[in-house]
């Protein structure tokens, strides 16, 4: 490796390197060169693979040949504990630090350099579930009526906003939508229905709350025209004071402005709508099925982790109203 991520020590030959230091080398112009690796994720996995090759050196170990599962599992363990004398570091760090070490021995596999993969049983630690942040439904209304409607931009987001908490979209599904892409009902025959493009282009059809379907409509009627004409004729649902398509920053900052406005003093960002409406709807009885769909979850698994917030609320009201739920 080159002078600032050399390792010395019991692997150095008489040129200043040796087998390990050689092959991890290799490792790394390949991933620069052929992979073609950003410079600063190229120097993350020298610093990882500094620290793995050092590690090595302490066990005795001199070649690629002579790395065992065990070998690879201990240094696992000393990432997160800091038993080879480095910095213990986080689960993700640690995490990150392992795949770097799976990606050397695959590469060393294919060059032919070892006969075996010592790092295929071995897997990067699993970070611990993040709970969604969600707001209440209370606060979910005063954010939503912190906006006013006596302008074209107020109008448009009231309609953005409410579009948010009604359908649980993404943030980018929103600003990338068209306004063929929603369909409101006048006639009160039915909800209003929306197309959303998820992840991987996939399609969903999902309802329209009345409100959303409302400010939709307000919008559509009384305030994008106005701001059509100071554009190019852009098929967007959602528009900035320019006339082009709304972009995700535009959004945020939208958002960020109500919440200030309303009051919320928690961080609120466009996915807290998102969570808080998988949340509302599962405390209201939906089935984690039906919330999946929603959602554009391709696993019923990634739902789940929103039941864990109800559960949360339901402990929370059974130690507050439960007469010998404490003693």
């Amino acid at each position: 490796m080159p002078a600032t991520g050399t390792v010395a020590g019991a692997a150095a030959g008489p040129d200043g390197t040796g087998p390990l230091v050689r092959a991890a080398e290799d490792y790394l112009q390949h991933m620069g060169v052929e992979r073609g690796l950003a410079a600063n994720t190229l120097a993350a996995y020298r610093r990882d693979l500094n620290r793995y090759l050092r590690f090595l050196q302490q066990r005795g170990i001199g070649a690629p040949q002579e790395i065992t599962r065990h070998d690879v599992t201990a240094f696992a363990q000393a990432l997160t504990d800091g038993a080879d004398g480095g910095a213990a570091l986080s689960v993700r760090s640690a995490a990150r630090a392992i795949v770097a070490v799976r990606g050397l021995h695959k590469f060393w596999v294919l060059e032919g350099i070892t006969a075996g993969d010592a790092a295929t049983d071995v897997h990067p630690p699993m970070p611990g579930k993040r709970l969604p942040k969600a707001i209440s439904v209370a606060e979910v209304t005063r954010l939503l009526e912190s906006v006013g409607t006596d302008t074209p931009a107020g109008l448009r987001d009231r309609a953005l906003l409410e579009f948010l908490y009604s359908t649980g979209a993404r943030i980018s599904e929103a600003v990338g939508l068209d306004v063929d892409d929603v369909a409101v009902e006048r006639d009160g025959a039915g909800p209003a229905i929306v197309r959303l493009f998820g992840k991987g282009s996939k399609e969903r059809v999902v309802p329209l709350g009345s409100y959303a379907a409302e400010a939709v409509d307000n919008y559509l009627v009384r305030a994008r025209p106005g701001i059509a004409a100071k554009g190019r004729g852009t098929p967007a649902l959602f528009l900035n004071a320019r006339g082009g398509r709304l972009s995700r920053q535009s959004a945020w900052t939208i958002l960020k402005a109500a919440a200030e406005k309303a009051g919320i003093v928690q961080e609120v960002s466009p996915h807290t709508l998102r969570h808080s409406f998988a949340t509302h709807l599962l405390e209201g009885g939906a089935d984690v099925r039906v919330v999946q769909e929603l959602l554009g979850h391709a696993s019923v698994t990634t739902t789940q982790v929103y039941t864990l917030v109800t559960a949360d609320t339901l402990r929370e009201v059974f130690a507050a109203a439960h007469p010998r739920a404490q003693g």
